[in-house]
């Protein structure tokens, strides 16, 4: 990417619309699905619609049962295309049959091969490891390691049963993402021979099942074995306690070659139901680990227990069970099989699956879970000593796939997993093991069918609480009305698993120098590694510090990998990362309460120090209490958005030794875009004068009460001040800075720009006001003399200067007349005055209707005139100036309040807009806002909310920034923009404004393709009237891949922001550079140079202004190309970073440079083709004057334009 988002623009042209982006669901080699076009019928039957043609025969009407069928998909599938979207991807996403008999055929040589294995007698564990790493297989023995002292011998014998089990057992395979294969599991039953009673403790069981496994991988490995596969270790979650053999096929076109498929074989041993291992030495309360702790000349048992470990033993004798259970489902159920599979294809997209991106943990392989769940909707669950009421209610066996897969999204979005176990529904309705010590010692609880293992045993609950968060914005997905894309498509067929646009914020971890402050050999025990038991406590602690701060707090790593023969243990995750999902009411707050300074329990308030640390204090508080508390010192609002990641950042320090510069977070990069320079932020800090936002309103309200306060002066009263600049709705890209006389003769030349804030003055109605339009032209000069003499003279300090017009149009009846008003405090207003009777006026010369009724024009005539075309272009004006304007402002102010990531998300998109050179010249500061807005209002109905009512937030809303953000880029990059977007920007207040005139006015050319509308502009051209335009909107489209291809890089490692937002211009066909010390507004550019923000001027004895210099709005480059643009319209196409740009791009129109009769007006300048010849016929033939427009461009430019280069 060489450090910037790489597009090609000479591309551009020739690509089509923009189709939704949906990535495959399953492995390399994508499969496409075709748009369903309607019932099938015979080629022969089809005919025209509206009549058949001769020789065909007409077009018949469906059949009654045909009818039926779209009835019944419509009622049990959502929608008859529904249901046909789900049957063209179920054949997708399973195993092909035809390549099934290689893979049955090896399946029958290796229970052959594995059942006459020879045995091998009872060894040491270390001599058996000894003599298998001769044969480089070593054994994955797992912690507590055996040791010489070691007083029970390890075995093999052939195995007594040998079963398929999982979902190929049960033909429910589902294609996993990235690649993976299909996984064919196959249990192998190891002899109740080779076990004793007391195999339970101190891992002794684990250590058979490794060396066992280690015997099986050194057979299959020898040449002698004729099954030619690799053999591959591969362990569950990391855990070297669950370890499987892998077998990967090689290609060799034998009997038994099953490559084709795309599968793999992994051999798990697993127990007997008769084993000797007792049972009830399993139960999740019970210590099978027994460390020796010596204090002094004391040596004790600690007796934790072990639940872990516990439900990693039980996890050998519950594959079979699980089998016949799902099994009975299918029979039972007929949708069952489908259903499964949808919510596991639903899963992989989301991460909670194999795959070779990152995962979430605990998530890896859980296949039987889901089924698990399923289970739980169709046969309801087991409580025991519950009333019936609190148990939930089967849904039966009749449902639909889709309705199944529905239910399930619904549970795991409402359930909470730390406080409401689940027990699935048992034969003989009784528990192996007491309920209650399932919940005193898992976070989850959702045991099985068997009454045996919790399944959600390890699995984290942040990881669960992602689950369920994803799950509510399905759901929300498929209730959305006003879903503008295919629910299905997004539902199962994008791939949701990337980082940036799923988390608010997002931290990556090197784990490398790790070292936990209170180490815990139990827990390590437990969790089966010391990686395992890092993690595990990290989430705790995570967990407990962020609170309710967070609707998820997760950890996602590198999913397991298969690994040779030679390595026992599996490689521990380096890097992880966490992601958090902010609750926007208490993701920000400034204080954490402990207990108070009066609470008797000394213990608690220690352990309230000891958790915190150095940020534990006491404070007293405004209502007298006196508290132990925490508090998150933040400087401006943009480093309050980062508490969460301070907590983090502070947790991780203190527990686990983790430095700062192991923990990369985006924020801070990310607001760096959007503030000012170093050199120019200590000018404002240190001259003490108020700026921002709030700042900004405040000034706007002191001129309201000056200008209010003239109503003696002036012959109408004011009866509102409307304000419709993007500074008084928090949505500017840099936060509004005054500039007083006495700052503004200490900044550079190159940081002096100030932007004026657009605000509209209404008076009363008054039959005063003259019926002709250049007279109330003229009417409003008269009130802005008026309104500005009287202003200075009563204000010091303060400048007002009225602005006739723009130097570019020459019509007398457009609203060109502003008050431009510098205040003493250095803020800068331009001022414009709505007078509603102007509407009126404009629309009688549009619709050819005189005041007299008898005099008429004839209507080709009418249009022709100069008249008509001044009327259309200033009613345009008007429309958008002073109607929707206002509404607009007041709909954004009110988002920017009532969603906290809003404002921020639409100045990241402004910003990087401007910084490919869009923004304004393209696309308006408007659209960006509604676009963004549509990221957060969905269907609109809470829009307009009382603040005082708590609504449910929806999971979709961006909580932070940065995830608006990758939300925004992902919209641009998916957007199917012919088909246009609705957004219900006005909400409930849309009721009230539809009573006025709705007509917008505005005529969109015919090169604007972007289409948004909203209540009150259904024909969604208010904003979009004068672009992009094709060329302009694909650019964006490209723009948004390669950006999204660039966030997508953190997972690969650190992520470059800055990039994101630099342009690069080797497609240009012309860079026009422009001199730097002539550009005022400078100091914004992206890769602005330091050294050019000094004070110092060109010459050291030139006098400068005593006043600053302070124009308010005046930004020469982008006068300069306005100007290029408007008069080189039908020439090229310019580009330019209205935000500092020091470099306009431009690309030339490719249809000029053929060669074209010359005409007269051909809008651009020619210059005749030479004659080949002498004698040749002069055709009188022109092309593009190149030179010539280059010269123009540098007379122009000329005193800002400072060199140019050309591409050849």
């Amino acid at each position: 990417m060489d450090g910037s988002v790489d597009v090609h623009v000479e591309d551009l042209a020739s690509e089509g619309p923009v189709d939704t982006d949906a990535e495959d669901v399953g492995e390399s080699g994508e499969q496409e699905f075709e748009e369903w076009g309607g019932m099938e019928t015979d080629p022969k039957d089809q005919s025209a619609e509206e009549g058949h043609h001769p020789g065909t025969k007409p077009k018949k009407p469906p059949t009654g049962e045909e009818l039926r069928t779209i009835k019944e998909a419509t009622d049990l599938f959502r929608s008859s295309s529904f249901k046909l979207q789900i049957d063209a991807l179920l054949p997708n996403i399973r195993p092909k049959a035809s390549r099934i008999p290689p893979l049955d055929r090896f399946l029958l040589s290796l229970h052959s091969f594995l059942g006459g294995l020879p045995s091998v007698p009872p060894q040491h564990p270390l001599e058996g490891a000894r003599r298998l790493l001769k044969k480089n297989v070593s054994v994955p023995y797992s912690v507590p390691l055996p040791s010489e002292d070691t007083n029970w011998k390890v075995g093999f014998e052939k195995p007594s049963d040998i079963a398929v089990i999982g979902s190929w057992g049960n033909k429910i395979s589902v294609k996993a993402k990235d690649g993976i294969r299909f996984g064919v599991d196959i249990a192998v039953e190891m002899p109740d021979s080779l076990f004793q009673e007391k195999d339970y403790l101190n891992g002794r069981y684990f250590h058979k099942r490794a060396f066992y496994l280690a015997t099986i991988a050194a057979a299959i490995k020898s040449s002698k074995s004729g099954l030619n596969v690799d053999v591959l270790y591969d362990s569950y979650s990391d855990d070297p306690r669950l370890t499987k053999l892998v077998l990967v096929p090689k290609q060799d076109n034998s009997q038994i070659d099953f490559t084709k498929l795309h599968a793999q074989v992994c051999v798990i041993p697993v127990l007997s139901p008769q084993s000797p291992i007792v049972h009830h030495r399993l139960s999740p309360s019970h210590s099978n680990i027994r460390i020796n702790t010596i204090s002094g000349d004391d040596s004790t048992v600690t007796n934790l227990p072990t639940p872990i470990y516990n439900s990693a033993l039980l996890r050998a004798l519950t594959p079979k069970p699980q089998l016949l259970a799902t099994y009975t489902l299918q029979a039972e159920t007929p949708s069952f099989g489908d259903a499964l599979t949808l919510l596991r294809v639903w899963a992989n997209q989301r991460g909670y699956g194999p795959g070779s991106r990152i995962c979430v943990r605990g998530f890896e392989s859980m296949g039987s879970w889901w089924g698990a769940l399923l289970a739980l909707l169709i046969a309801g669950e087991e409580r025991a000593g519950a009333p019936k009421s609190s148990k939930r209610k089967p849904l039966g066996r009749g449902l639909s796939s889709y309705q199944l897969f529905r239910a399930a999204l619904d549970f795991l979005a409402k359930h909470d997993y730390e406080k409401d176990p689940v027990f699935l529904r048992t034969k003989d309705g009784k528990h192996r093991y007491a309920p209650e010590e399932y919940q005193q010692n898992h976070d989850a609880v959702f045991v099985d069918s068997t009454s045996t293992l919790n399944l959600l045993a390890g699995v984290p609950l942040g990881s669960l609480e992602l689950l369920r968060h994803d799950a509510q914005k399905t759901l929300e997905t498929l209730d959305e009305s006003s879903f503008s894309g295919d629910p299905f498509i997004d539902v199962f067929l994008v791939d949701h698993r990337d980082l940036p646009a799923r988390f608010d914020t997002l931290l990556r971890i090197d784990l490398s120098s790790a070292s936990p402050l209170n180490p815990s050999i139990q827990l390590t025990m437990d969790t089966g590694s010391t990686a395992n038991a890092l993690i595990a406590s990290l989430t705790y602690t995570l967990r407990r510090g962020l609170g309710n701060r967070t609707k998820a707090a997760t950890v996602l790593s590198s999913p397991s990998s298969p690994r040779s023969l030679s390595q026992a243990h599996p490689s521990n995750p380096s890097v992880i990362y966490i992601g958090l999902i902010h609750h926007p009411q208490n993701a920000f707050r400034l204080v954490d309460h402990g207990p108070a300074a009066d609470d008797e329990d000394e213990v608690e308030k220690q352990r309230f120090r000891d958790f915190w640390g150095e940020k534990a204090e006491l404070r007293r508080f405004k209502d007298g209490r006196i508290i132990e508390s925490v508090v998150w010192d933040v400087k401006t609002a943009d480093e309050r958005a980062h508490i969460p990641g301070m907590i983090v950042r502070h947790l991780l320090n203190r527990h686990f030794g983790i430095e700062e510069d192991k923990i990369q977070t985006w924020q801070t990069s990310f607001d760096s875009v959007l503030r000012l320079p170093e050199a120019i932020s200590s000018l404002y800090l240190g001259s003490g004068v108020t700026t921002g936002s709030k700042g900004a309103i405040t000034a706007f309200d002191n001129l309201v009460k000056r200008i209010k306060a003239l109503d003696d002066d002036l012959p109408l009263a004011l009866l509102n001040v409307s304000p419709i600049s993007e500074q008084l709705r928090y949505t500017s890209v840099f936060s509004p800075v005054p500039l007083p006389p006495s700052l503004a003769s200490t900044m550079p030349q190159t940081a002096r720009y100030i932007a004026p804030i657009n605000i509209v003055l209404e008076f009363e109605k008054s039959s005063k006001w003259p019926d002709d339009l250049k007279a109330i032209q003229k009417i409003k000069l008269a009130f802005f003399e008026r309104i500005a003499s009287v202003l200075m003279s009563s204000t010091e300090g303060l400048k007002a200067i009225v602005v006739v017009g723009d130097g570019i149009s020459t019509s007398e009846i457009l609203d060109q007349a502003s008050l431009e008003i510098v205040t003493p405090e250095g803020w800068a207003f331009s001022a414009r005055i709505w007078h509603d009777r102007e509407a009126t006026l404009l629309d009688r010369i549009i619709d050819n209707k005189k005041a007299l009724p008898h005099v008429t024009q004839k209507p080709e005539d009418h249009k022709r005139g100069r008249e008509y075309r001044d009327a259309v272009e200033a009613k345009e004006v008007y429309t958008r100036r002073f109607i929707h304007a206002p509404r607009h402002h007041r709909a954004i102010a009110s988002l920017s309040h009532q969603y906290s990531a809003y404002t921020g998300t639409v100045r990241l998109a402004k910003r990087w807009l401007a910084s490919h050179w869009l923004l304004h010249g393209h696309i308006s500061e408007e659209a960006v806002e509604i676009l963004c807005a549509s990221l957060f209002i969905g269907d609109g109905k809470d829009v307009g909310a009382d603040p005082d009512v708590k609504i449910d937030e929806r999971a979709s809303i961006p909580g932070s920034k940065e995830r608006g953000f990758a939300a925004f880029i992902a919209l641009l990059k998916g957007w199917t923009w012919t088909e246009g977007l609705f957004v219900p920007l006005y909400g409930k207040d849309a009721i009230a404004l539809a009573g006025s005139p709705q007509s917008s006015g505005v005529k969109a050319s015919a090169e604007s393709v972007w289409n948004i509308s909203t209540e009150l502009d259904k024909g969604g051209r208010i904003w979009t009237s004068r672009g992009p335009d094709l060329v302009i909107a694909r650019r964006v489209n490209a723009l948004a891949k390669a950006t999204w291809d660039l966030l997508q890089g953190v997972e690969q490692g650190p992520l470059n922001v800055k990039s994101l937002f630099v342009h690069p211009t080797d497609d240009y066909d012309i860079i026009v550079r422009l001199d730097h010390g002539s550009l005022p507004r400078y100091f914004h550019n992206v890769t602005v140079d330091a050294s050019l923000l000094s004070r110092r001027g060109k010459y050291a004895n030139l006098l400068e202004d005593p006043s600053g210099g302070i124009r308010p709005g005046f930004d020469p480059a982008r006068m300069l190309f306005d100007d290029l643009q408007r008069v080189y319209a039908h020439t090229f196409k310019i580009f330019f970073d209205p935000f500092g740009g020091d470099r306009f791009g431009v690309v030339w129109d490719p249809t000029l440079k053929q060669p074209r009769p010359f005409r007269v007006l051909g809008e651009f300048s020619s210059i005749p083709i030479k004659k080949e010849s002498e004698k040749a016929k002069d055709k009188g033939l022109v092309s593009l004057n190149e030179a010539s427009v280059l010269s123009e461009l540098e007379r122009l430019g000329s005193g800002l334009v400072i060199g140019m280069t050309v591409r050849v």
